[in-house]
């Protein structure tokens, strides 16, 4: 889940190349012997029916640990209402064991390697879990499933079986329990300052097309000026990181934070190597010519976001990529306070040549990984049950997400809104209290994920707006299965990065005009060089056998 301003896990793996390398003792996982899949002696506390929609209550109390991911946003509070509430609705006391956010990813390791890891280990993104798999440390939890009623019936009404191939690993199951959306979420695109639009007789534009006439309209205007000087393109290796994020999609290429070397190519039913494609030259083509007719200041790429939103703030610039807290919080805020009149809108990505879609396989989120060493537990049944509740029922996601009714939030049908007193993520900045900081609702560790009628109850009317817009969209399809053995991804993962950064120093030099874009085929000569083949090969390999081994 997003905070203001900050990067999801997804974004700064993705962006950190990081590829796990599985434990490198063959392929692990294997059988439990019957002894494991003869639950009947690991029920304790566990409700006779569990089912789908209904509450969960254990028949004794019980209490498990949890790593605990920590956030300075909101520190973890013993006296917070959700760990007294939970208890009293399910019986269940969580125990967390807090990490904080910067050490998670080593601490979780540390603690799984040393078998010291408690039963529930949250807030872990594919592909992290792979690293775990070979030693047994962790649940194939894919074999479980059949304890969990809510996750299976979101499953199947969202239809995400697709979605979940695409984390199985070699042996054909997933070893991660993730978060589950109905629909794509969206996360940044580009704002502009629809007043001076107005009065230069503009509309918001709704194409890559537009947005280049539209920014020649303001250069001509204001000739001294860069329309547009943008943002994130520190702490992270990418520059530009959202504008190529956003952009890509346009394309149909996975670019910025969702850059990934493998694309899947629907026509040619093959994995493709995404910094060589046709769709990645073209969007570079587009960021130069912006660049070359000074329509985008060339600091985009290497400024702070401070020094870009200054720009925004001091008028140097009409435009720059947003989310929606930051649109709200950061440059509306501080616009209307320094310029008279000033007006700033998020506008739906922009279409380009791929037409109206959305990158594939978004609707996982991150998720929690169960110890092996749970299955030993005489609660083991009630655990599933108590982790389907709170993670994938909706009574269970909307306590995680809102809390009580009546004490931290009301409701009237689909509108919710926090009490009275109670800020949400700055919805009222001179509240007394605030959900997250002192009561412990919408925590990263427990809510994410649910029904779309859930998720949107938490937007702004701006959020609203463009989500609803960028719903309608048509999501690309996502590549099949295609898990590496140990043995290939110790050979991927030494050929990972060296592509990786390669793509991202050329994609800059074709971008600011330091490296000619007639140079292209040198270019792709070069990723070649780079074992490019030799690495899309042993992804197309681990499909075909996949699917051959799997049906």
């Amino acid at each position: 889940m997003h905070h203001p301003g900050q990067l999801s896990r997804r974004q700064i793996l993705a962006a950190a190349g990081f590829v796990s390398l599985a434990g490198l003792t063959g392929c692990g996982g294997g059988e439990d012997g019957a002894d494991a899949k003869d639950l009947s002696k690991k029920r304790d506390g566990a409700m006779r029916n569990h089912r789908a929609g209904e509450p969960f209550k254990a028949t004794q109390p019980i209490s498990f640990e949890l790593l605990h991911n920590n956030n300075p946003n909101y520190p973890l509070k013993d006296d917070w209402l959700f760990w007294k509430e939970l208890t009293e609705r399910t019986g269940v006391t969580l125990k967390p064991i807090a990490v904080p956010l910067a050490d998670y990813e080593k601490k979780r390791s540390v603690l799984i390697g040393s078998g010291d890891a408690p039963f529930l280990i949250p807030k872990t993104y594919h592909p992290s879990e792979v690293a775990f798999v070979s030693s047994g440390a962790i649940l194939p939890v894919s074999d479980y499933v059949h304890l969990m009623p809510n996750f299976q019936a979101a499953v199947r009404k969202w239809r995400l079986e697709p979605e979940l191939d695409s984390i199985r690993q070699s042996d054909g199951r997933f070893y991660l329990l993730p978060g589950l959306h109905e629909r794509v979420r969206s996360g940044y695109s580009l704002s502009l300052r629809t007043d001076v639009l107005d009065r230069l007789g503009l509309k918001p534009p709704t194409t890559w097309d537009e947005v280049h006439e539209v920014f020649k309209a303001i250069k001509a205007e204001y000739p001294d000026r860069y329309p547009f000087s943008d943002r994130w393109s520190t702490n992270t290796p990418y520059p530009a990181a959202a504008l190529f994020s956003y952009l890509g999609q346009a394309y149909g290429v996975r670019a910025g934070w969702t850059y990934d070397n493998i694309s899947w190519d629907a026509d040619a039913r093959a994995y493709v190597f995404t910094g060589a494609t046709d769709g990645f030259r073209r969007m570079i083509e587009y960021v130069r010519t912006l660049v070359a007719e000074q329509l985008i200041d060339p600091e985009s790429f290497t400024q702070t976001d401070d020094e870009a939103v200054q720009k925004l703030l001091g008028e140097k610039s009409f435009a720059i990529s947003a989310n929606p807290q930051e649109l709200v919080q950061n440059y509306r805020y501080n616009l209307e306070k320094q310029v008279e009149g000033a007006r700033i809108e998020m506008v739906p990505v922009p279409i380009g040549p791929a037409g109206p879609v959305v990158l594939g396989g978004a609707r996982l989120e991150n998720g929690v990984m169960i110890s092996r060493k749970a299955l030993d537990s005489d609660h083991f049944v009630a655990l599933l049950q108590f982790v389907d509740w709170l993670w994938y029922s909706d009574e269970g996601q909307r306590f995680a997400r809102w809390g009580v009714e009546g004490v931290t939030y009301t409701r009237s049908g689909r509108r919710y809104a926090p009490k009275p007193g109670i800020s949400l993520m700055g919805s009222d900045p001179d509240a007394p209290e605030d959900l997250q900081k002192d009561y412990g609702f919408y925590n990263g560790v427990f809510a994410y994920g649910g029904s779309w009628e859930l998720v949107s109850s938490m937007f702004s009317p701006d959020e609203q707006r463009f989500q609803d817009a960028m719903a309608r969209r048509r999501q690309l399809p996502i590549g099949p299965a295609h898990p590496l053995q140990s043995v290939e991804q110790e050979q991927a993962a030494l050929w990972e990065t060296p592509l990786r950064d390669h793509v991202t120093q050329n994609t800059l030099k074709f971008a600011l005009g330091k490296r000619p874009l007639s140079e292209w085929d040198a270019y792709v000569s070069e990723l070649k060089a780079k074992n490019m083949d030799r690495f899309v090969e042993l992804h197309n390999t681990a499909r075909e056998r996949y699917e051959k081994e799997n049906g």
